[in-house]
């Protein structure tokens, strides 16, 4: 069965951070309706700016297991290398034993670097960090009490971590950002990859999905196992046009904000059409095109997991809450009913 939810970084106007108080207060009740309307995942991405609220998912994501029963809680992503696997562990440990065993960790190196200054890491060590620590945090979902040595953490001699969590395997998945190597090791690891497209034809990125296949079964892994995301942005509303824009002004902000740092040409109404257009990165529409969408990529990726990121920028929580409905209760069985009569 394909697995439908939610991420979000929790975004916020990033000259009113004075706001991210009730910018969490409306997540929490995102995440409760997302529960309620019948989402299978809700994942709550870390950054430390102005611009984003959540710098802690466990946090965030414990006051969703509080008023929820059954999504599944994850982060979206944990940034691994600039945080201590243990204390990592520990908080998804705690979260799972609060949600009665609905935590997941995704883990990542992050798409931004603020964290690796604010913690104390040198950003040389950017690839050592994250398979240093990666290494240790699956150890651990392993073992109660753990002898482990690195290079760039102090060493654990039979140390205890607890809590345990509810689930006997807590679960961790990887975050990949399109690098070949990454995927491979993911899939090596035989841990779930989750793959993000926020630009582009998403057709150029369908080989990522074979290479993780192609390593994952030279690792000699039951292709049983194989769990892949493929996370988008996009937005649902009654009509298509309603869905375009509430969604644009807000996500062509931030993504003119964002390509100003990293030197990206700017945006405009025609790229967003663009993109929203049958061969574009946005999933965006009305409850049947967004279906019919989501049924495509799975047909071309053949993933088992499809998050969709609909509050970028300041999307009004009024609208949030609707689009959040409109995918439960109409998006979703229109996707389940295409792949049961065509699977």
């Amino acid at each position: 069965m394909l697995e439908i939810g939610i991420y979000t970084f929790a975004d916020v106007a990033p000259q009113r951070p004075d706001l991210a108080g009730q910018r969490l207060r409306n997540l929490v009740e995102e995440m409760e309706r997302a529960d309620q309307v019948g989402l299978d995942v809700f994942a709550v991405g870390e950054h430390h700016r102005p611009d984003y609220a959540v710098s802690s998912p466990a946090v965030a994501l414990a006051a969703g297991a509080a008023r929820s029963k059954r999504i599944r809680l994850s982060s979206a992503v944990t940034v691994l290398s600039s945080d201590d696997p243990v204390r990592v562990f520990q908080q998804f440990a705690t979260l799972d034993g609060l949600s009665n065993g609905r935590a997941e960790i995704m883990a990542g190196r992050g798409s931004f670097i603020e964290s690796y200054p604010l913690f104390g890491y040198d950003l040389d060590d950017y690839d050592a960090l994250f398979a240093e620590k990666l290494d240790l945090l699956m150890k651990l979902r392993e073992q109660e009490h753990i002898t482990w040595s690195g290079a760039l953490r102090p060493s654990l001699s039979n140390a205890g971590i607890y809590p345990r969590p509810e689930q006997k395997k807590l679960p961790v998945w990887i975050a990949v950002g399109g690098t070949p190597q990454s995927v491979v090791r993911a899939a090596s690891l035989d841990l779930p990859m989750a793959l993000a497209i926020i630009g582009g034809d998403p057709r150029r990125f369908e080989p990522f999905f074979g290479l993780y296949r192609d390593a994952h079964k030279k690792a000699g892994h039951d292709p049983k196992s194989i769990q892949l995301s493929l996370n988008v942005h996009g937005f649902v509303a009654e009509t298509t046009e309603q869905a375009k824009d509430i969604y644009h002004a807000g996500h062509t902000e931030v993504m003119n904000r964002i390509g100003r740092e990293r030197g990206w040409p700017p945006q405009g109404r025609e790229h967003f059409e663009a993109a929203a257009g049958p061969n574009g990165n946005l999933v965006v529409g009305d409850p049947d095109r967004v279906a019919k969408r989501i049924v495509e990529l799975y047909r071309l990726f053949g993933n088992t997991r499809f998050l969709i990121q609909m509050a970028i920028g300041t999307v009004p929580h009024d609208a949030q809450l609707k689009a959040i409905t409109l995918l439960g209760t109409e998006v979703v069985p229109r996707v389940r009913a295409a792949l049961e009569k065509n699977p």
